[in-house]
């Protein structure tokens, strides 16, 4: 019953490659936004939250729809970037793009909590005698924020990692390209036989799952217990 078929790993290490990298292409970008809301005040702060937060409330088939609009072969920007040979529809990479959509307000939330929880006075005392703000970020804030950095980290790969409506919406599903985990299983569910699979593939994902809820649940009480004895 839990051997996987040459298919289901197909669809397995596509999955974990897609959440891998989509954690690891949103990180610049999350630190620097998690940063901003955490450090300044500016116009138009609001909107940026709540544009950020758009993947979390909106039906994931509508950010796929919204990604094949801008990002498709005709959209807004994936014409543009055709020209460059830079394709995301119905590609793995678009996968990666949705996977990392989906997943990056969970990074910047858990990165900006991390960074508000770090003392404010040692950057003052760094700032006096004369480092400058990108030095005080690299051998101060990111330092005391890992633990809340790899966090985040965790959550964004769990949520990538289940990502099911948008990816199907941008990329559709095509085995050894864009069928993950999720579309693996949906499409079992609607075959004759496909039961046993869908049964395998469903224990694969709560590990993964597990694995990555534990991991997070232990960092994370680990990074509020010391905010508490702070």
């Amino acid at each position: 019953m839990f051997a996987l078929s040459a298919d289901e790993w197909q669809a397995l290490v596509l999955s974990l490659r897609v959440a891998m990298l989509s954690v690891i292409i949103s990180m610049p970008f999350a630190l620097a936004l998690a940063w901003l809301l955490s450090r300044r005040r500016f116009p138009g702060r609001l909107l940026v939250e709540a544009l950020m937060f758009l993947p979390l409330t909106l039906p994931p088939v509508v950010t796929g729809y919204a990604l094949l609009v801008l990002f498709g072969r005709h959209g807004w920007i994936g014409e543009w970037l055709a020209q460059f040979g830079i394709v995301f529809a119905f590609r793995w990479s678009g996968a990666v793009l949705a996977a990392a959509v989906m997943g990056f307000p969970l990074l910047v939330l858990s990165i900006r909590a991390a960074f508000d929880s770090v003392d404010r006075r040692l950057e003052h005392a760094a700032e006096t005698l004369g480092a400058s703000a990108w030095r005080r970020f690299v051998t101060i804030v990111l330092p005391l924020s890992t633990r809340g950095i790899i966090v985040g980290s965790v959550l964004a790969f769990a949520r990538a990692f289940g990502e099911f409506g948008a990816t199907i919406t941008f990329v559709s599903s095509i085995p050894g390209e864009t069928r993950t985990l999720p579309i693996a299983i949906y499409e079992l569910m609607s075959l004759p036989g496909g039961e046993s699979g869908v049964q395998r593939l469903t224990v694969v994902a709560l590990i993964v799952a597990l694995a990555a809820t534990i991991g997070a649940a232990i960092l994370g009480g680990s990074l509020w217990g010391r905010r508490r004895d702070d």
